[in-house]
Parts: structure tokens; C-alpha cells; sequence
């Protein structure tokens, strides 16, 4: 899963998934709680909607890096953060055909220990790089209109690719508990041999969490929800005074408020219920109806946070006016191309008969 609760989650048959998962909670056994015929239904639906999700965003986001990387025009710096975004939902989505195997196969995991922990890293930096390339970008909009003058200099391409790869360095640096403590065993009670996360202890697996929910969502969106707002009290003020500006800053600020409400719509759901887990987990809350409500929107929240991957490239070709000038210039690049080697094809066969007759 996008966060690693995935791996979690799905760890064992259906009919024992939330007790391999969620444990002994306040004295109640999770799979006694789970509804089982909606688990059964996840358990089937997982493997198909996986491999749609896979198809549909692999072939988006390349789509969308071909645009961003193969355009005669140099990207701008918001471009920058787009196209390591959408390098970022290409990374999970190729991530996902393991887990639906591992699915289909009653949750055996058949790919060794290395892809456990790599598959598994792939999918958990998709969820902190992701958030965070929208931080810069919501940073880059904030002081595109609301310090136009005094911190321009800062908006340069050179600057967006240094901080876009030091994302990418903390996104692996926050993955390290994957590597660590991600291992193949053989659960002798439900008889699979399942990819898990194997915390040494309680502590562990709460500071790992905590992590995420700080790092990966309460740190990252409150910086987003600050600028956000900044950015539409800027625009209202424009809009009042008539004032123009840019038609290109605001053609990429309407993109990217997009992109930012497909994420939190997306992604708010998921990180509630992981933080009202850990806090299951913890023992700060319990019952019978959390636990078995916890277990289905654990997994459909998860769903709905897989679709963002699939939704960003379908919003950048709807939205983004600019973007769709780029791929018409490309598509304009490619015809000319084409049409020069054609001609330069038939010159020479015209040379090449010229000399034989």
C-alpha cells in the first residue's frame, strides 16, 4: 500500500487478515470482529483493481515525463515538481503487480526477501516523496503570488532540482524502517508465508508510526493548507484590483490547486484512519465495531489513495492549459521529425538511383 499499511494489512487469507494485522485488541480477537463476506469481496477485488490501477498509471505517467522531459522548451519550475510527482506515482504503480500476485497467491509471498524489502520501499516512498514534491510546489506558488519581488531569485530550475533530489533523499531516508524490519515468514497459525513488517517490539512499531503520521501527513499538509490559503487570498486580491499579471502563474496555480485537492481528497481519508489505528494499537481506544470498521476503510482508503496516481496525469491534461500546449508542440516536434526523415530517405534513394543509371 501507498503507506505500508498495505503490508499490514494484507498479510493473510481474508478470513484471518484483520487478526494477523490488528492482533488482540482490548481482548477481542480482530477476525471475530471483521465482517467476512466484505472481506472476502476486498479479497477478491484487490488483485483486479491493482492491475487496472498498474496498467492506467504506468501508462499515464510516462506519458506525462515524455511530455515534461522530450518538449523542446526547458520545464519550468513548477514543471519540475510535476514531472518528479508523476516519477513518483509511476514508482508505486509499479510496485502494485507484486502485491496483486502476492494477493491472488493467498498471500504466499513468492518473490524472496529482496522485493519484499524493495517492493515494500518503493510503495512507502511514493508516500512521502509524493506529499512532499507538493510542499515545493505549493511553496513555489506561494511565492510566485505572494512574494513576487522579493524572493524571485529562489524560483530558478537549478534550485527545483536540488530540492526535488533532496526529497528524494529524505523520501529513502524515512524508508529505512521497510528495510530494516521487513521480512519473509512463515506464519505456522494461518499457514502462509507472508511479506510483514516484524517490529522487535510495541515501541518500535508506535515510533514507526508516529513517524509517518507526522512526516507523512500532520508536517507536510500543514505547510500545504498554510500556502494554499495565502495563494486563494492572493488571488482574490488580484481579482479585485484587476491586476493581470501572468496569465502563465496563473494558469500553473490553478493546475497545481487542482492537483492539491485530488491529493487531500485522496490522502486525508487514509492518513485519519492509520492515525485512528495507531491509537486502536496503542490501547488509547477499542471496541468490537471500531475494529472491524478500521479493517474495511483500511483497505478502501487505501484504494481511493492509490487513484490519486492514476487521477494527477488526467488533471494535467484537463486543467493544465499549458501542459496541453506542450503536448500538442511535442506531437508538432515528433511530425516534423518524421517529415525530415522521410525526405532525407527518398534524397537519398533519389541520389543512390541517379548514380546506377
Amino acid at each position: 500500500m501507498s503507506s505500508g499499511r498495505m503490508a499490514l494489512q494484507t498479510t493473510s487469507a481474508p478470513n484471518v487478515s484483520a487478526a494477523l494485522s490488528y492482533g488482540d485488541r482490548n481482548g477481542t480477537n480482530g477476525s471475530d470482529c471483521a465482517d467476512q463476506d466484505v472481506l472476502e469481496w476486498l479479497y477478491v477485488f484487490q488483485p483486479v483493481y491493482m492491475l487496472l490501477i498498474t496498467a492506467l498509471g504506468v501508462l499515464l505517467n510516462v506519458f506525462v515525463l515524455m511530455v515534461f522531459c522530450c518538449h523542446k522548451k526547458p520545464c519550468t519550475v513548477a514543471e519540475i515538481y510535476l514531472s518528479n510527482l508523476a516519477a513518483a506515482d509511476l514508482l508505486l504503480v509499479s510496485c502494485l503487480p507484486f502485491w496483486a500476485v502476492n494477493v491472488f497467491n493467498d498471500y504466499n509471498w513468492p518473490f524472496g526477501l529482496f522485493l519484499c524489502k524493495v517492493v515494500n520501499m518503493g510503495i512507502k516512498m511514493n508516500t512521502y516523496c509524493s506529499v512532499y514534491f507538493l510542499v515545493l510546489v505549493s511553496i513555489d506558488r506561494y511565492v510566485a503570488l505572494v512574494h513576487t519581488m522579493s524572493h524571485g531569485r529562489m524560483r530558478r530550475p537549478k534550485y527545483a532540482k536540488l530540492g526535488c533530489l533532496l526529497m528524494w533523499g529524505f523520501g529513502l531516508l524515512l524508508t529505512a524502517p521497510t528495510l530494516i524490519f521487513r521480512e519473509v515468514q512463515h506464519v505456522v497459525e494461518y499457514d502462509v508465508t507472508a511479506c510483514i513488517l516484524n517490529y522487535p517490539n510495541h515501541g518500535v512499531e508506535v515510533f514507526c508510526d508516529g513517524m509517518l503520521i507526522a512526516f507523512g501527513f500532520v508536517i507536510p499538509i500543514s505547510i500545504i493548507s498554510f500556502c494554499t490559503i495565502k495563494i486563494i487570498q492572493a488571488l482574490k486580491v488580484q481579482a479585485v484590483e484587476r491586476f493581470s499579471g501572468e496569465k502563465t502563474e496563473h494558469r500553473a496555480t490553478t493546475l497545481i490547486l487542482a492537483v492539491l485537492l485530488a491529493f487531500l481528497v485522496c490522502w486525508v481519508p487514509f492518513h485519519v484512519v492509520t492515525t485512528v489505528d495507531v491509537l486502536v494499537r496503542a490501547k488509547v481506544l477499542g471496541g468490537c465495531h471500531l475494529t472491524t470498521a478500521l479493517d474495511v476503510c483500511n483497505q478502501l482508503f487505501t484504494y481511493l489513495a492509490f487513484f490519486n496516481s492514476v487521477l494527477n496525469p488526467v488533471l494535467y491534461v484537463i486543467v493544465g492549459k499549458n501542459f496541453r500546449k506542450k503536448v500538442c508542440g511535442l506531437f508538432k516536434q515528433w511530425s516534423a521529425r518524421r517529415k525530415a526523415t522521410a525526405d532525407s530517405t527518398r534524397s537519398n534513394q533519389s541520389s543512390t538511383l541517379k548514380t546506377f543509371m
